[in-house]
This record gives structure tokens, sequence and C-alpha cells, in this order.
């Protein structure tokens, strides 16, 4: 059985206050979506890399694509209209008929480890799908007015999900036709389309390192990273290489 990686990187990057799209600017001479797309080319258990990529900059991804060596990357599909089309485009895209195992992460968190894809690949296989999440360490307070607190949630119920979400291509699949059946409210977590549906989302453990760049402040903390990186810092904890 094939596991494929959908990456989605159709968003235009407006929070970022920037004229190129986020997942397009480049951090040390490399662009952020080619950082992602190497994480996966890299793995030696994924077999092909499918992108969701935004409207008139495919040619730009397929020239990064041939420049960096990253031949695992087999389409590059029409990012939708939200983020929850984009996947499904994908999904659409790689129906061939025959099951797979789909790796559904953010083009703009480029700082995803190798350890986190086997786990979550592991734990897919073992419950059925996993959603890469991490504990919340912050006080949660509620707000109706958005100005002040009207009361707290305990955080050790709470869980802070990022990608990838790793599902059968049959089941997620099903989990969008169903939610447009039913006229769900669209999310482009397909964690929350389950969640809606019913179905029982399975945890493995992420890291505050796998950073989604949505601002300029991100971009900086990522620039951190990657001379940690360089100077051989690599494991979480501080081991060095």
């Amino acid at each position: 059985m094939k596991n494929v990686a959908i990456l989605t990187a159709g968003g235009i990057g407006s929070r970022m206050g920037q004229d190129i799209p986020k997942q397009f600017l480049s951090v040390n001479d490399k662009p952020v979506i080619v950082y992602t797309l190497e994480v996966f080319q890299n793995h030696p258990e994924i077999d092909e890399i499918v992108v969701a990529c935004l409207d008139g900059w495919e040619g730009v991804l397929d020239a990064y694509a041939r420049q960096f060596n990253i031949t695992k990357l087999k389409k590059i599909v029409k990012g939708g209209e939200d983020g929850q089309a984009s996947i499904r485009n994908c999904l659409d895209a790689i129906d061939d008929g025959e099951d797979k195992i789909v790796v559904i992460h953010d083009g703009n968190r480029p700082m995803l480890s190798a350890d986190i894809v086997s786990n979550a690949l592991a734990g897919c296989k073992k419950n059925g799908n996993a959603v890469v999440a991490i504990p919340c360490t912050e006080v949660l307070m509620t707000s109706e007015d958005g100005k002040t607190a009207d009361g707290m949630m305990d955080r050790d119920k709470v869980k802070r999900t990022q990608t990838p979400h790793v599902f059968y291509l049959k089941d997620i699949l099903s989990a969008h036709r169903e939610a447009e059946e039913r006229g769900l409210p669209r999310s482009a977590a397909s964690c929350a389309l389950y969640e809606m549906l019913g179905r029982k989302v399975y945890f493995v453990d992420g890291s505050e390192k796998n950073l989604k760049l949505t601002t300029v402040d991100d971009i900086d903390i990522f620039n951190a990273l990657l001379s940690i990186k360089r100077e051989g810092w690599l494991k979480d904890g501080g081991e060095k290489k």
C-alpha cells in the first residue's frame, strides 16, 4: 500500500503582509515549500507527493521541484476555494481504485521531523487514523465579547492540533462526501471534519518546533530554528548531533 503525502499550498498568506504567498517566500535562499517537500522526499516511507497549489503558481512550484530534485512530486493540483476543497482536489486526483494512506500536511509547516511522520504512519496503521497534536501549556480563558474573561477551560483536557493528519484514503474520502451531503460547516482541518461526523480521532505526539508559518514573527522563529539546526542541535531537549 502506498503512502502519499498531500501538501496544501493554496493560500495567499494575507496575514504575512507580503506580495509573495507565504509558502513561496525564500528563507536562506530556499522557498518555504521546498523545506516542507524535502521532509517527505527524504522520508523512506513516503512513496509520492501531491501538492494543492495556489492558482497561477503551478509553474513556479514545478521549477522548484526540478531545481531541488524533489523526484517524489507526482501531481500538482489546483487549490480550491478553501482548505477543505484543496484537500478534496488532491484526494480525487489520487483516487484510482486502490486504497492508500494519505499524510495531509500544511505546506507552510517546514520543520516537521521524520520521527513525527513515522509515528503518525504507525498510529494510522494501528488505530485507523492519526492526528499530530501537542499539549496546551497556557491558561485557557473564554470570552464572549473578546475583551473580558468569563470563564476558564481545563487545559489538561485540551490538545493543540498540528499536521500531518493521516488517514486511509477510502476513509477520508468518505468523510468528505458525507460532510458535503449533510451540508456540514467547512473546515481545512481533516480532524475537525472527522469530529463533526462523530468519528473518533486518535492523537500522536507533535512538537513545538513543528511551526506553522503564518506571520512575519513565525518567519523569524523559523530562521532561528534553522540556525540551531545548522549548528547541530537537532533534537528536542537540545542534544547535539
